[in-house]
């Protein structure tokens, strides 16, 4: 790996850093296309290195909204369960699944729940804590995971706008909430790539030394925006990034 090429692998950490804590996501979404067109890398390299990445990012962001009181640990504790055991199957099968359809599938869902965000403005929380059940935010966490492993991403554009949309948490504390689980749920996905030789440690070294001090950063801007602000960011990057994947992988179905 060159001088260059690490300055680079820097650079897409910061900005993927800076996105996972300014919106509760892991960051995979922008390293895997950084590290795949920008390092020169194979594509299932660049699928798998973000999520060893992913774990010292989503700490750093989820203890930020920590110290801010932006977390529900009940909630993290319920997704986590139910998305461990779906991260391990999705990592498992990532060598072998047709994915396009898979992609068109979760961003529709992504689409309809980043509009949801976008609308869903005014909700308070006491609706949240007649909604919000355990197995509610287990399906989140089963679907997050299983996203995760097969994806390489943290789970997180899968989190955010199910429990911010669906279940009308207030936004902060789902973005928190959020980063916790993902440091759970990119674990198994984490130890299956590795194990099959998938990661570039050194592009992992790169990437987090600009990832770490990024997500630190982006949870103090969201911490300190109004819910209104949030929910027009927050809802506008997750409405981006389903009409971008759904375009590019509905594209692939119709060439294959």
């Amino acid at each position: 790996m060159t001088p260059l090429e690490f300055g680079l692998g820097i650079a897409i950490g910061s900005i993927a850093g800076m996105l996972s804590g300014l919106f509760g996501v892991g960051g995979g979404i922008v390293m895997t296309p950084g590290i795949q067109l920008l390092l020169s890398t194979s594509g299932i390299v660049a699928l798998a290195t973000p999520l060893p990445v992913i774990l010292p990012t989503a700490l750093t962001g989820a203890y930020t909204y920590r110290r801010a009181g932006e977390i529900d640990g009940r909630a993290a504790a319920w997704m986590v369960l139910g998305g461990l055991p779906a991260s391990a199957a999705g990592a498992a099968l990532t060598e072998v699944i047709e994915t396009p359809l898979l992609l068109v599938i979760t961003a529709a869902l992504l689409g309809w729940q980043a509009i949801s965000l976008l609308r869903g403005a005014g909700r308070v929380e006491a609706k949240v804590q007649r909604r919000a059940t355990a197995l509610r935010f287990a399906m989140i966490g089963a679907v997050a995971g299983f996203v995760s492993g097969l994806l390489g991403i943290g789970g997180g554009i899968v989190m955010v706008p199910l429990m911010a949309g669906w279940l009308g948490m207030p936004l902060k504390r789902t973005l928190g909430t959020s980063l916790l689980a993902i440091v759970a749920l990119v674990l198994p996905g984490t130890v299956v790539h590795a194990m099959l030789g998938n990661i570039d440690w050194t592009i992992f070294v790169a990437i987090t030394l600009g990832a770490v001090p990024g997500a630190r950063l982006g949870a103090k801007i969201a911490i300190g925006a109004s819910e209104r602000m949030l929910r027009l960011l927050v809802g506008s990057f997750m409405l981006l990034v389903a009409v971008l994947y759904g375009v590019r992988q509905a594209l692939e179905l119709l060439e294959s």
